[in-house]
């Protein structure tokens, strides 16, 4: 049997898609797919499947940001999508786990209508912007006034949103990040989605934002989200379309280890 193709994340290009008609390119039991692939899946039995489409409006968890649920409705009966993954042993397929609704399942090459949770997508999105946001907050107030200052990594988990940064941030900095984050959110700063070969990085004197060439697909550019006023961040994520949509945002704390520090927060 062929190896289906690539999945095309339709999300990518417009995070407004909350229901998609796609083809269906495979449809694998859980108990069948690859041990690193199941790996993937921490609730998967031998009752769920993984199904994957041509194309999906379906996030999957990564980046930071939580994976999306929903269903998928085809002829004969719907499949609750419960997790949705990058396949670990296909470049570029999406897995959609979950269950079926009744005994009927999908088949190869039927068209099915996939619908995501909207109300989890706003979510969401507002905690990845909001994430987003606060980086550049600390940045732009923190660059110059922490040693060896430098983003790392971030979690836009509903219940441990955070961003973490090299460099020890002092807790008396609290009060002045909420102060620019407020600020940055109230300007209601657009937040533009953008493709980007490696000169435009460097055109813009952003080398160290150059993706590592093994992550993007030969001849594709590097998807990156544009907080037009404050910065760039390379980003697969799902975002809201102005600052002001993530709503009010609180640092709760700065906590430190092994020289780095990380700034938690949380959307209302």
């Amino acid at each position: 049997m062929a190896t289906p193709a690539r999945t095309f994340l339709a999300f990518q290009h417009d995070a407004h898609l909350h229901t998609l008609e796609t083809v269906v390119t495979a449809v694998i039991p859980f108990p069948a797919l690859a041990e690193s692939d199941r790996q993937l899946f921490k609730d998967g039995t031998e009752n769920h499947h993984a199904i994957i489409t041509e194309k999906t409006i379906f996030h999957p968890q990564g980046g930071g940001q939580p994976s999306d649920t929903g269903v998928m409705r085809g002829p004969a009966g719907t499949f609750t999508v419960t997790a949705v993954r990058m396949s670990a042993t296909q470049d570029g397929q999406v897995l959609h786990l979950g269950f079926y609704d009744n005994a009927s399942s999908f088949s190869v090459g039927e068209t099915i209508q996939q619908t995501i949770d909207g109300d989890k997508r706003m979510l969401f999105s507002r905690l990845h912007t909001a994430g987003h946001v606060l980086g550049a907050a600390v940045r732009h107030l923190l660059e110059k006034e922490v040693e060896n200052f430098d983003e790392l990594k971030a979690s836009h988990f509903p219940d441990s949103a955070a961003c973490e940064f090299q460099g020890t941030i002092e807790g008396k900095w609290k009060d002045s990040i909420q102060k620019r984050l407020d600020e940055y959110i109230a300007a209601k700063m657009p937040v533009q989605v953008e493709w980007w070969d490696e000169d435009d990085f460097r055109m813009r004197g952003l080398e160290r934002l150059i993706p590592d060439p093994s992550l993007v697909p030969s001849g594709e550019k590097s998807r990156v989200v544009n907080i037009v006023g404050a910065e760039v961040y390379p980003c697969g994520g799902t975002h809201v379309d102005t600052t002001d949509l993530c709503g009010p945002t609180t640092v709760k704390k700065i906590s430190r280890k092994s020289g780095n520090s990380r700034v938690s927060y949380v959307v209302n």
